[in-house]
């Protein structure tokens, strides 16, 4: 029996069109993942050749009788889940503050802070930005995918650049955008500030996997943490292309 939790719903980046989402049989539901779908309208369908959704998420302890949940850390069964306690992945559970529930917080919080962005982008009608800002979006929700789920990170290719492409881009914004590394002030406007915001975001996030992935007896993930400092620049970068026009040159196109 396969227990499927909302992080693992988000982490199979469903397309909200669709209105019913196949699942094997046997597959069981938190009730948070319950909610997520009932949200968006979607409905489960049992299969027994439902595509994939076992081969794309951890393999974690089952059949313990009456304990449906165990403790990822002790091996201790649960018949239910405590309160102060959510799944790692499966039915194996850690407290609320494991580091690896707080990575996926600030995840949480930076898909967020991209959607506030595209939303002053687009209230100024610049559409490359938006576009922009949406490639990055999916970025962060694949980087979530592979954590929860364990797959590796594809090879980044953000904004046409590779990651070493991005580094030096980011490092020589003079050469790259054609103006000096700019500080941050107030006078440079809502969006701009909101840019910045983004950037220092990321960069908490790059922080919170530093916790929760370099730790002893936890295994690394430095695929993770390298997506993390490139989507860091690639939001720098955004922020010194709208300070040299360059969305506002592109919209006169």
């Amino acid at each position: 029996m396969k227990i499927l939790t909302e992080s693992e719903l988000r982490a199979m980046c469903i397309d909200y069109t669709q209105k019913e989402l196949p699942l094997p049989k046997g597959t069981a539901l938190t009730p948070l993942a319950e909610e997520y779908l009932k949200e968006r309208g979607i409905r489960v369908v049992f299969s027994n050749t439902a595509p994939g959704a076992r081969e794309t998420m951890p393999k974690t302890p089952f059949g313990l009788g009456d304990k449906k949940f165990v403790d990822a850390i002790t091996g201790e069964g649960y018949a239910e889940k405590p309160e102060y306690m959510t799944h790692l992945h499966g039915n194996a559970l850690v407290v609320k503050n494991h580091p690896q529930i707080k990575f996926r917080g600030q995840i949480d919080c930076l898909e967020a802070e991209f959607l506030e962005a595209q939303v002053l982008a687009q209230a100024q009608g610049l559409d490359a930005l938006v576009l922009d800002l949406s490639e990055l979006l999916r970025f962060t929700k694949e980087i979530l995918g592979c954590e929860v789920t364990g797959r590796p990170l594809p090879d980044i290719m953000l904004l046409g650049m590779n990651a070493a492409k991005i580094r030096e881009a980011s490092h020589d914004v003079e050469r790259e955008i054609g103006i000096p590394h700019p500080v941050p002030h107030h006078s440079m406007g809502t969006l701009a500030m909101k840019l910045n915001r983004l950037r220092t975001q990321v960069r908490v996030t790059e922080l919170a996997g530093i916790d929760a992935f370099s730790r002893p007896g936890f295994y690394e993930r430095e695929d993770i943490l390298l997506g993390l400092n490139r989507l860091s620049s690639c939001v720098y970068i955004l922020f010194c292309r709208l300070l040299a026009s360059y969305y506002y040159e592109r919209g006169e196109e």
